[in-house]
């Protein structure tokens, strides 16, 4: 398999007055093109702080960070953010989306930043809607659509730009039970076509859609397994279409 993230004993620390706090200790791991994986651990384990640096949003104190061949471990902040632009998607707990543009305008900013023309940008984020279940609601604004509706354009917006890898921070952490299961089925739909997927989340049961979780504490790997239990998505959502 196709190695697309690669980590050498990573560490990352932050002063705080006169103490140094231990973020992160010596982690190394390798995600592969394709894999489907959850990063659990309690608050203060490091998992936020391995998703800054995973997603280039933050640099490492030391070791090496690997990302689809390219070393990104010192990489100045305009470097950081090209790779960002065009290798992470990212979905994000609280959406994230600009009030004032519809669901189109929104899922077509990150082509603006790659420079793509307007003709591309439009046929891209349609396709990509569309894909989401939203093609009814391009032209809608966030205030207009429901929950599950706006991280819908925030998956969308995630996968526009082909990325190497979509990195979920707590997606369904402001969602009700049903659409949850909706959001989770997506992931589930999105990592069959071929994408790589890196969730971060505290929630074990949003974690077991997962084929592999990496669980952290104290800013170790504490364990790192395949799933052996991953839900299934698609019987989940029916049987709660049917209650």
């Amino acid at each position: 398999m196709t190695q697309i993230i690669k980590c050498t004993e990573l560490a990352k620390f932050y002063r705080v007055g006169t103490e140094t706090v231990k973020a992160l200790r010596n982690i190394s791991l390798e995600i592969n093109k394709g894999e489907y994986v959850a990063i659990m651990g309690p608050s203060g384990s490091g998992k936020s702080t391995l998703m800054n640096i995973i997603g280039c949003l933050d640099t490492p104190t030391k070791g090496t960070y690997i990302l689809n061949g390219h070393d990104v471990s010192s990489m100045v902040d305009n470097d950081l953010a090209n790779v960002r632009n065009k290798e992470i998607g990212f979905v994000f707990q609280t959406f994230n989306l600009l009030p004032r543009y519809s669901a189109l305008e929104n899922v077509m900013l990150p082509l603006v930043y790659a420079g793509k023309s307007r003709t591309e940008r439009l046929e891209r984020a349609k396709k990509v809607l569309t894909d989401v279940d939203l093609a009814d609601r391009m032209v809608h604004k966030p205030n207009e659509l429901s929950g599950g509706q706006r991280q819908r354009v925030a998956v969308a917006r995630a996968l526009v730009n082909f990325p190497s890898i979509i990195l979920a921070d707590e997606p369904t952490g402001n969602l009700d039970s049903k659409t949850s299961i909706d959001i989770m089925n997506l992931f589930s739909e999105i990592h069959r076509k071929g994408n790589t997927i890196i969730l971060v989340t505290h929630e074990e049961d949003i974690a077991k859609h997962a084929h592999r979780i990496i669980r952290l504490r104290d800013g170790v790997v504490e364990s790192d397994e395949a799933n052996q239990h991953i839900v299934d998505t698609s019987a989940k959502k029916a049987m709660m279409d049917n209650e």
